[in-house]
């Protein structure tokens, strides 16, 4: 950029760069580029270090990094949520009740995962084990017919991403019926076959779900499109767009 073309690389640019790194596994270069930032690296910058040690189970520099993301954002709760996500997977529970003390302690609140799906042209809502809709029976029987099929075809569900320490069924349970998995179902039942589901979700898709939804693209040969907080996810096939990194 410098030599070629007389641009000054921004803070942009070294997060990019320090995403590609990030992407490839390679945390301990990308800690190594930082020190070379001619300026104090961003919010930017640091969040997406920690998204790669939240998806390499770096603890060490992943908690490095939240520290650094709670000075320069300490009322955004994505990046506690995302420490603690590390916690978790590690079964680090202690850590998990700190990081939630510490987020209590600051007045920091955590906004309730939350999907939508338009269906002729009405929007229907979807909470974490949501009871509230009036096709709740049929969501839920889809969606245990779909867990079968699933597991029938390998899926293990991921209770890394369900952030208590209680019994592995209960964890299990949970899992199942998050509101994007309540979406996708309502989608299936109420849209023709072959047809696209979309869904809305107001934070990021949580590893199992993505892991979930994939799968179901596949069993029900749909593709399932997914915006989240921080990107679009189409799923087609047992793939998606992602590559699995976001």
């Amino acid at each position: 950029m410098c030599r070629d073309y007389c641009i000054a690389p921004r803070e942009v640019h070294y997060a990019c760069m320090i995403d590609l790194l990030g992407r490839a596994g390679r945390l301990d270069e990308a800690r190594d580029f930082m020190k070379t930032i001619p300026f104090a690296p961003d919010a930017n910058v640091w969040g997406a270090l920690l998204g790669a040690c939240r998806m390499y189970g770096n603890i060490d520099l992943g908690k490095h990094a939240a520290e650094c993301l709670f000075q320069l954002e300490p009322h955004n709760a994505a990046k506690y949520v995302l420490l603690s996500n590390i916690y978790a997977a590690a079964g680090r529970w202690d850590d998990v009740a700190k990081v939630r003390k510490i987020m209590k302690d600051r007045g920091v609140q955590k906004q309730p995962g939350c999907s939508w799906i338009e269906v002729k042209n009405k929007v229907h809502t979807f909470m974490v084990e949501d009871k509230s809709h009036p096709q709740t029976e049929e969501i839920y029987s889809t969606l245990e017919e779909l867990a079968r099929q699933m597991e029938a075809a390998g899926y293990v569900p991921d209770t890394n991403f369900v952030l208590h320490d209680v019994e592995m069924e209960q964890k299990e349970h949970s899992l199942y019926h998050h509101s994007e998995k309540l979406a996708i179902a309502f989608g299936l039942i109420s849209t023709l076959p072959g047809l696209p589901v979309r869904i809305i979700k107001n934070l990021r898709v949580c590893g199992d779900c993505h892991t979930a939804t994939k799968f179901i693209s596949k069993i029900v040969e749909r593709e399932i499109i997914i915006r989240d907080a921080n990107r679009f996810h189409h799923f087609k096939d047992g793939l998606c767009s992602c590559g699995d990194y976001w």
